[in-house]
């Protein structure tokens, strides 16, 4: 250890100015045992610093450096676990708590002893020192003495510091008196112990000579005592005296402690009475309710503007009164119940009348409302109802106070409203949904031609379906389309455009009408009962479900007040529901109506419906009105779609005349109405999707149809049947441009041009039928193997053969074939599609190209025989022109 201290001296404290005391080595308490170095230690400049400082073994060699430094005046306690048994361990409280564990219990009371006498001697603060007894602290220099070897150097031990505390520094006087005597004795350097002697004897001399003097002052010493024994005899007079003083002063005493007393129960009384008046008038102030405000309650005229007002302030005040936080105790003062239930028959007398006199208005508007239905019942509008909302909002301040202070009257007056405005609106409504009918169908008359009978609008009799159609002509169709109409069957391609505008702007006015008429009453019964924000409860909640005139309500009730659990918003469309039931029965039949007059009106409802419906959407998409509107929009959707259903059935249904030609299929000139329409009703609306779903199934049962027709036709070719169907198909759809059925656009010229192809072909095959099959026969046999120029030895295909079918085929009778082809292709071809030139020009271009192959055929199979046939392509070409001329 002695080693580790020098070494440590030299190393690490030496450099900085600082001398090592006491070291103790030490390991963490309950961690891996790694050894440190605890060292006190003192710096050698003035003013002096005290530190604890630990130190440790490199990692790297044998070397120790400093880690760690605390200050001496930064302990607080210092706790050695046991005072009793010997225990190495030992805590250091600094910043935190240090605990250790000494190599030894020798080395552990050495550091402690040492930092005892470092803040006896230094700092002078209070450390604490626990678990260590006052014997031991005593004995501790004396075992640090001991353990410290005689050889060691004193600059490092304990007892050194010890004696460094007791040494002092000699004064300028003193030094000179020591040289003075010093001079005055030669041998004082040489013979240090004659030195000494001669100052020994010189002390004894001065020794006897102090006692010689103080034996001299005896006498002085006995006058001093008997001056002391006077002063102790004036001492007890004086004693006497206070005694006396201070009885007298007793029942002064006893006096102002009475006064005292008196005076604090004084100062109590008048705490108390303070107290007292701060609680009277906290209660009259709060609980006291002014004489006008009674006066309002009890008799306030609840139909002028003032007397609403002023009822309305004195409601507001006597839920304030009611409301106010009593304090403990109040509540049992007897004039404080007196006032609550003052003011309890206040609320309940007041909130009567106020239900009383609500129902009452309630039920004049509903009075009032019916005499001006007369007016509106010739025009398609609704009466406006803003007067009375108008005039009822007044009350909307009371109906909240009713809300809040009596939920009972406020659900009756709910109710109420419900039950009166329910009926009223469904006069009104039901009045303006009959003006509407009438409208749509021109007269009452006519009404009951599609099965509108009485005021209530339903529409009766069974829906009649259209008859099968017969293909024919176009004059035909218009004489069938007027028998039709004779027999009161209605189809949608025989109205008038301007019916079905005339129906378009009856149904968006109806609509028009509705929607501001919902929205307004909404917002009335949203400001009216106070339902435009959601209310907190506390306490303890019951649910309970109860049923309002065929409404459910769900229900929970805090501290005996009932509370709506779902939101209000959800009460708003409740109510609006009870109110407006009438609304979607009457859409659904003025739309049955309308899709009974003609299936084609469902296109104009299902634009206007989803107008409306989006737009409601956007404003709320939960409240009643855009619920309502989309429950209507379904039944519109579903009337579009058996619209759409029934073309489809009429198509395959249809059977044609087995004495007049096809010509264009009714169902085709029906599409073509159909998409023209819808075209022009669905430009720019929401519900896009759902027409080109319809154009794609109306399409492909068109085209299933058609071949369909085509190949049941007996009188007009299949070829001719499908070309003009297909191309009046075709034109429809480059017209109207309609993107989603581009494919369907470009199948359709595809069929067109495929059987116009086949049509021609077919035909040219009968004016030179002998030349054709002459011809076949060749090629049969240049199929079969034999060389071309080999041909024309075949007996059945020599050059005779050909020259004499060539001679049945000159130029006047070709002519005539094609002069007679042409009167059966214009017999064939339908005047309305206009496509006979097209196909005469077709055949040209067809038969051309047959010559031009004869031709062909004649020059490798019959080289140099100098056959050619007896009409020339120009002879075609004037053919073909002064034919269709002549025409």
């Amino acid at each position: 250890m002695t080693a580790i201290k020098h070494a440590l001296q030299r190393d690490i404290f030496t450099p900085n100015d600082e001398r090592l005391l006491s070291i103790v080595n030490v390991c963490k308490a309950g961690k891996k045992k790694r050894n440190c170095f605890l060292c006190a230690t003192v710096t050698t400049e003035r003013p002096v610093q005290v530190n604890v400082v630990k130190v440790k073994k490199s990692d790297k060699g044998d070397f120790y450096k400093r880690q760690t430094a605390w200050a001496l005046r930064d302990l607080a306690v210092v706790d050695a676990k046991d005072a009793v048994k010997e225990n190495p361990e030992f805590d250091l409280h600094f910043d935190k708590v240090y605990k250790w564990v000494a190599s030894s219990t020798v080395e552990k009371n050495t550091f402690i002893s040492c930092i005892w006498k470092l803040n006896q001697r230094y700092l002078r603060k209070k450390i604490d020192f626990i678990n260590v007894s006052s014997q031991l602290l005593e004995e501790l220099p004396k075992v640090a003495e001991e353990s410290v070897p005689s050889g060691e150097n004193q600059s490092v031990t304990g007892g050194d510091e010890e004696a460094v505390d007791e040494y002092q520094e000699l004064n300028a006087r003193e030094e000179q008196d020591i040289e003075i005597m010093m001079e005055g004795c030669e041998y004082a350097i040489s013979n240090a112990e004659a030195f000494a002697e001669k100052l020994s004897r010189e002390l004894q001399v001065l020794d006897g000579a102090n006692i010689q003097s103080i034996m001299a002052s005896e006498k002085q010493v006995n006058i001093l005592m008997k001056l002391l024994d006077e002063a102790l005899k004036e001492v007890d007079q004086i004693e006497l005296k206070l005694s006396s003083y201070e009885e007298m002063l007793q029942s002064v005493k006893e006096q102002m402690d009475q006064i005292s007393e008196s005076n604090h129960l004084i100062h109590l009384s008048n705490t108390n009475n303070v107290k007292l008046l701060s609680e009277i008038e906290f209660l009259v102030n709060h609980m006291d309710l002014a004489k006008g405000h009674i006066k309002a309650l009890q008799e306030g005229d609840l139909t002028s503007s003032r007397g609403i007002e002023a009822c309305t302030n004195a409601a507001d005040a006597l839920l304030q009164c009611m409301n106010v936080a009593l304090r403990p105790g109040h509540d049992m003062l007897h004039a404080v119940k007196q006032q609550q239930q003052r003011f309890s028959d206040l609320r309940e007398q007041f909130a009567r009348r106020l239900a009383s006199h609500l129902n009452s208005v309630f039920v004049q508007q509903g009075h009032d409302q019916s005499s001006t239905l007369a007016q509106h019942s010739a025009e398609l509008t609704l009466p406006n109802h803003h007067p009375f909302h108008r005039d009822l909002l007044r009350y909307a301040k009371l109906m909240e106070w009713l809300k809040n202070t009596d939920y009972g009257k406020y659900e009756g007056l709910t109710k109420n409203y419900m039950d009166y405005l329910s009926r009223l609106y469904e006069r009104e409504i039901k009045d303006f949904f009959e003006v509407a009918k009438i409208k749509m169908t021109g007269t009452t008359r006519e009404g009951k031609k599609f099965g509108l009978h009485g005021s209530s609008g339903k529409l009766t009799g069974s829906t009649s379906s259209l008859n099968k159609l017969s293909v024919q002509s176009s004059g035909n169709r218009r004489s069938q389309s007027s028998s039709l109409l004779d027999m009161g069957n209605m189809s949608a391609s025989d109205l008038d455009v301007a019916d079905r505008t005339k129906f378009d702007k009856i149904f968006e006015q109806v609509l028009s009408e509705l929607e501001p008429l919902c929205l307004a009453e909404q917002d009335f019964i949203s400001k009216f009962f106070k339902l435009q924000q959601h209310q907190s409860t506390s306490g303890t909640t019951t649910n309970e479900v109860e049923e309002m005139d065929g409404v459910a309500l769900s229900r929970s009730y805090t501290s005996g007040v009932p509370q709506t659990i779902s939101s209000e918003k959800d009460m708003i469309r409740q109510m609006m529901t009870k109110i407006f039931r009438c609304i979607e029965p009457e859409l659904n039949n003025l739309i049955a109506l309308g899709d009974k007059i003609d299936s084609f009106n469902s296109l104009y409802m299902l634009v206007k419906m989803s107008h409306h419906v989006w737009t409601a959407q956007n404003v709320d998409p939960a409240s009643f009105l855009s619920t309502t509107l989309g429950n209507v929009l379904v039944t519109v959707k579903r009337n579009f779609d058996k619209c759409i259903s029934n073309q489809m059935k009429q198509m395959d249904e249809v059977k044609i005349s087995k004495k007049s030609k096809v010509g264009i299929l009714p169902f085709v000139a029906e599409f073509e109405e159909f998409a023209a329409l819808a075209e022009s009703i669905f430009k720019n609306a929401e519900r896009r999707g759902d027409l080109d779903k319809a154009y794609t199934k109306l399409i492909r049962a068109v085209f299933v149809s058609v071949e369909k027709v085509a190949n049941e036709s007996q009188k007009t070719p299949r070829d001719v049947v499908m070309m003009e169907n297909f191309h009046h198909i075709f034109a429809t759809l480059s017209r109207l441009k309609i993107s989603c059925l581009e494919a369907e656009k470009k199948e359709a010229k595809q069929k067109y041009t495929d059987h116009l192809q086949s049509y021609v072909i077919y035909s040219l095959g009968q004016p030179l039928e002998k030349l054709n099959h002459f011809f076949e026969g060749v090629e049969a046999r240049v199929a079969q193997g034999i060389r071309e120029e080999e041909v024309s030895y075949q007996l059945a295909f020599n050059k005779q053969e050909l020259r004499k079918v060539i001679k049945e085929y000159p130029g006047k009778e070709v002519k005539k074939g094609l002069d007679n082809l042409y009167k059966k292709v214009d017999k064939h071809l339908c005047e309305e599609e206009n496509l006979l030139q097209v196909v005469w020009h077709s055949m040209q271009d067809e038969f051309i190209r047959q010559y031009k192959h004869f031709e062909g055929l004649i020059a490798r199979c019959y080289p140099g025989s100098g056959i050619t046939m007896e009409f020339t392509i120009q002879d075609i070409l004037d053919y073909c022109s002064s034919i269709a001329q002549s025409h």
